[in-house]
């Protein structure tokens, strides 16, 4: 139960954070009504297995790969939401049909890319506030294989 409470606010810190970021590039971009609060609770999702694959991954595993990873994840998970979200209730909440390479509208290579960044990140922040918050290992990367 514990691990679970240490988990859960490390996912809804996740969620917030990556809400916040997607609040102010709707804003710069003016569109601030492709805001929307399921894209909190997305955000907060996706930090799970983000989260749960970075708990169980090694240190030995460069931290390149587990971006990648994290990236692939999330690319999955935003087609999942994206097709029940915007193609099946039809809110409407993103569509990257103009862009190349996209799949029906829901993600793209040029936003998995970006996934991947914000996997990094992710990563290590989760990493961090588990060394400060819990006492956990503190956090050593490698960027090759052993």
């Amino acid at each position: 139960m514990r691990s679970l409470l240490r988990s859960l606010v490390l996912w809804i810190f996740g969620g917030a954070l990556y809400f916040l970021a997607e609040v102010g590039w709707k804003l710069a971009r003016g569109h601030p009504e492709g805001i929307s609060w399921t894209m909190l609770v997305l955000a907060a999702i996706v930090c799970i297995p983000l989260d749960l694959c970075n708990e169980h991954l090694p240190w030995e595993m460069p931290l390149w790969l587990q971006a990648v990873i994290g990236g692939l994840g999330i690319t999955a998970a935003e087609l999942l939401a994206g097709l029940l979200l915007n193609t099946w209730l039809g809110l409407g909440i993103w569509d990257y049909s103009g862009l190349p390479g996209n799949l029906w509208g829901q993600i793209c290579p040029q936003f998995t890319a970006l996934w991947i960044v914000v996997a990094g990140a992710g990563i290590v922040i989760f990493d961090w506030l588990r060394y400060w918050l819990y006492g956990e290992p503190r956090p050593r990367y490698t960027w090759k294989f052993k």
